[in-house]
């Protein structure tokens, strides 16, 4: 039989649907990209903010269509799957099964049943402090040279705009071997940059342990044949100890590169947000980082538009973009999310004046970026090769500055042939917007 299994939503969705993937191979079926082909699909959902919950929803509606064609079942797992089973099972009755998000590992197991016509029940639902069992072995999701290792599942933060605590559960870091077992797994299957990902990375082991081993965590991957760029993803700014620190300047395989999310300078804000710093400790730990890494890119991410954020609250937060010229931004408009305490706070603000702000503060970075990029030119930089462009001539590759999917490209100019994985030394010759444009000098 032939399984589809379509990932929506965050990396960490990814790096679970990867791991059901190899299970299904295991049991015999056969892996498609193509929904027409398929005779079963499954959705891992999301849900975090409302254009995710659209395009979960959308998706569903899109693949139920293909019920009157050759697709004999339909199963939904992940975060929409989670929050809204009942209605998913009322409204779509094209669906077969609905997987809480902590299920996700009975996905096989429920496709078997339905394949035997033995499913006795539709919805399939387990606590969400469960540890979902998927082992460690994936099947790669295209022909890419990195990997999403996720470190823990959950979060104990509770801010009060986010719905993922109440999906997810509380914070479970995962044991330490078998972490290292994925990351050697991963170096294994030939990828050769991981990504550290988790709702946060920061307080690894904290749960398990007794203490942050994050650190140490990358000490013992670097030290794995194969891996070459390790990068560290959702950094709670207040977690970050000087231990971590030490450890990604001193480590030569860890990226210069950190992505920090902060959502907010105003305290005011911060304080409403339910967020565990202030304007005063975000800017100390940025200086911290640059101390160490005169060199690193720092990655955030900002909401705008929180219901009371007044006119004098984005000009801090405008001001705060501008003097801290931070690497790489996303700046998202505040959503409003059911059963939230953010959901019952007033004044809510217009849709009008949310995306204003965002254009505002996108645009202030922009001049950030471009610059930054202008200040390149000329200087030598270790590029990752991702792929290559036949029409252009040129490969498309990433330095260190740079996660995939979510920042900017470095295309190269190369009088030999690349692959994927490849990590080439070359000059800047010239910067364009976001990205960068390179000639290759050597391979390393």
């Amino acid at each position: 039989m032939k399984i589809q299994l379509i990932s929506l939503g965050c990396d960490k969705n990814l790096s679970d649907s990867e791991k059901v993937l190899a299970r299904f191979a295991e049991r015999g079926y056969e892996i498609t990209d193509d929904e027409h082909e398929a005779d079963a699909i499954v959705i891992n959902t999301c849900c975090f903010i409302h254009d995710a919950k659209t395009e979960s929803i959308e998706t569903i509606l899109e693949m139920a269509e293909l019920k009157k064609e050759n697709l004999k079942f339909l199963v939904i797992t992940g975060c929409l799957a989670t929050r809204y089973q009942n209605e998913i099972q009322e409204e779509i009755p094209e669906v077969d099964a609905i997987l809480t998000a902590s299920a996700i590992d009975e996905t096989v197991d429920v496709v078997d049943a339905l394949f035997a016509n033995k499913l006795t029940e539709k919805k399939i639902k387990k606590d969400v402090d469960y540890d979902p069992e998927l082992g460690n072995k994936r099947v790669f999701s295209g022909m890419k040279n990195y990997a999403y290792l996720k470190i823990a599942e959950g979060c104990d933060k509770h801010c009060t705009y986010c719905v993922i605590p109440s999906i997810k559960g509380k914070y479970r870091s995962r044991a330490f071997e078998d972490i290292l077992e994925e990351a050697q797994f991963i170096a294994d299957s030939g990828k050769n940059e991981i990504l550290i990902i988790a709702q946060e990375t920061t307080v690894y082991g904290q749960d398990i342990y007794g203490r942050k081993r994050l650190a140490e965590l990358l000490e013992k991957i670097s030290e794995i044949d194969g891996i070459r760029w390790i990068r560290l993803l959702y950094c709670y700014p207040e977690e970050i100890t000087d231990e971590l620190i030490d450890a990604m300047s001193r480590i030569d395989k860890v990226c210069k590169y950190i992505d920090m999310p902060i959502q907010h300078s105003a305290d005011t804000v911060l304080k409403r947000m339910g967020r565990r710093t202030s304007s005063k400790d975000i800017r100390d730990v940025i200086g911290r980082l640059r101390a160490a890494m005169p060199e690193i890119a720092i990655r955030t991410s900002l909401i705008t538009g929180f219901p009371g954020e007044t006119e004098e609250e984005h000009a801090e937060l405008l001001a705060f973009v501008k003097e801290m010229k931070l690497d790489r931004v996303g700046v998202f408009t505040y959503s409003k999310e059911e059963k939230t305490p953010a959901s019952r706070m007033r004044p809510l603000i217009t849709k009008k004046i949310k995306e204003a702000r965002r254009e505002e503060l996108m645009l202030a970075q922009q001049e950030i970026v471009f610059a930054k990029n202008e200040s390149l030119v000329g200087h030598r930089e270790n590029v990752i090769i991702e792929g290559y462009l036949p029409e252009d001539g040129v490969y498309i590759g990433r330095t260190f500055r740079d996660a995939p999917d979510i920042d900017g490209y470095c295309f190269v100019k190369s009088g030999r042939e690349l692959i994927s994985g490849d990590i080439i030394e070359a000059v800047i010759e010239a910067a364009n917007g976001y990205d960068l444009l390179a000639k290759d000098v050597y391979l390393l």
